[in-house]
């Protein structure tokens, strides 16, 4: 990469899996507004829906880690934690019974770790969920995160007899140098064991969590990464920039800035590591994101059905997101809302028979224009403009049309190819939040 361009645009910008981000949501609704606006956008006979429910606890801290977690080896919180999302999920269908009558199009199951609830644990969450949903079984897709290193046949089998099709293992590199400097030790055996018993499960579809930009990353522990993951062959993978944001993650202060590659450094691994992946076969999705071609991810990309929401990107549009359990992230088309963060406060909310809101954000009209858009850029790198944002996108855009990076043709703004790795720079344009409200400190990760 072009060492001029990488220190010109690897700056602080968001990753847009919401809009507005949410440093800039401003709100929370109140429980009326919430449930009023689950109730209309379910109230179309066409309308369908997604659900995301979030187990927090992980075994040991990942420092690369930016996720809400719950560090614990008590395994006796599982059984106090499962009561507390069914309590919310109760809830919600007492309220907005709609949830039952419309067909949900998707389940995942995310964290922390899933796979820190036993066999029997995931039974008890999710038969009850599972069991009362409006399934058609041609458009249903349901998906687990899971940790190779404690997760056993048995929590597969469970989850595959409970409906699920596809698994996403956390392996983010397979150098042991890197694993102990991120405290994440797991073997290409493990990784490769699991990968085998899903598939031998039937499984449909097997996913890779890796990241660049790691501690002590080279180009060549990034090319033995690429080279034993197109090995195992897994139909997905996604290749994320690994985020410093120390002022959210403390434990990424115990990383030095020395071992850390960044900017153009940083952007050869990704570029290493993607070389390897199209050669073998795979098609790069939107951002950070790989599909061999017989995966459903990349036959909605061929189709233009390809989206992105908080649980990144998936093979279609659901008119709703609903999160349940601590810190779960929940969108309709007029609102965006996040439970309680703070275990202890997640379970006085529920068990004071509330809706455990932390924050939100009601959309204006301007708001949802520019989803909309950002949306649509994410997925297909163009998207059409309107009258009134020509002018200022030639001319907020002007360095990066300059560059290369981006071509506005008539009303359509289009990335191009070296523009890829920019695409939250150009996403920016966007943006009307953040442009009349700079930021006076980091809020978001580096770019590259």
């Amino acid at each position: 990469m072009n060492q001029v361009l990488s220190a010109r645009y690897d700056v602080s910008v968001p990753r847009y899996a919401s809009y507005p981000t949410v440093p800039y949501w401003s709100g929370p609704p109140t429980r009326e507004q919430w449930l009023d606006t689950l109730r209309e956008a379910l109230a179309g006979a066409d309308s369908n829906w997604a659900l995301y429910i979030h187990v927090p606890f992980c075994e040991s801290l990942c420092t690369f880690c930016g996720c809400n977690t719950v560090i614990t080896q008590d395994h006796g919180r599982e059984g106090r934690y499962i009561p507390l999302v069914l309590a919310e999920w109760d809830r919600y269908v007492r309220e907005v019974p709609e949830l039952l009558s419309r067909g949900v199009r998707k389940v995942h199951l995310g964290g922390g770790t899933p796979t820190f609830l036993s066999a029997a644990s995931l039974r008890a969450l999710l038969s009850p969920i599972v069991e009362r949903l409006s399934i058609r079984s041609e458009a249903f897709d349901a998906s687990v995160e899971v940790n190779p290193r404690v997760t056993s046949a048995e929590q597969l089998r469970v989850l595959r007899e409970l409906g699920f099709t596809r698994v996403s293992m956390g392996v983010q590199d397979f150098d042991p140098t890197v694993q102990r400097l991120v405290n994440r030790v797991q073997s290409f055996e493990v990784t490769e064991r699991l990968t085998a018993e899903a598939r031998a499960m039937g499984y449909e579809s097997v996913n890779y969590d890796l990241i660049y930009g790691l501690p002590k990353q080279t180009p060549a522990s990034a090319r033995r990464t690429a080279d034993l993951t197109v090995q195992l062959a897994p139909d997905r993978i996604a290749l994320f920039s690994f985020a410093k944001i120390p002022w959210i993650q403390p434990a990424q202060r115990l990383f030095r800035d020395e071992d850390l590659p960044e900017g153009a450094a940083k952007r050869e691994l990704y570029e290493i590591a993607r070389e390897t992946f199209l050669r073998a076969g795979y098609v790069e999705i939107g951002m950070d994101h790989f599909a061999l071609p017989h995966d459903s991810l990349c036959r909605a990309q061929r189709s233009g059905e390809l989206h992105r929401n908080f649980m990144g990107y998936t093979e279609f549009r659901t008119t709703v997101l609903l999160g349940i359990g601590v810190s779960a992230i929940s969108e309709t088309p007029s609102c965006l809302h996040q439970n309680e963060k703070v275990e202890p406060i997640y379970a006085r909310r529920i068990e004071a028979g509330d809706i455990p809101t932390l924050r939100g954000h009601v959309l204006t009209s301007e708001d949802m224009r520019a989803r909309r858009q950002i949306t649509t850029f994410m997925t297909r790198f163009r998207v059409p403009l309107e009258e009134d944002q020509v002018a200022d996108a030639r001319l907020f855009l002007a360095p990066m049309v300059a560059d290369g990076l981006v071509r506005i043709v008539e009303r359509e703004l289009q990335l191009t190819e070296a523009g890829q790795p920019f695409l939250r720079n150009a996403a920016v344009f966007f943006d009307h939040r953040l442009r009349a409200q700079e930021p006076d400190r980091p809020i978001f990760s580096k770019s590259l």
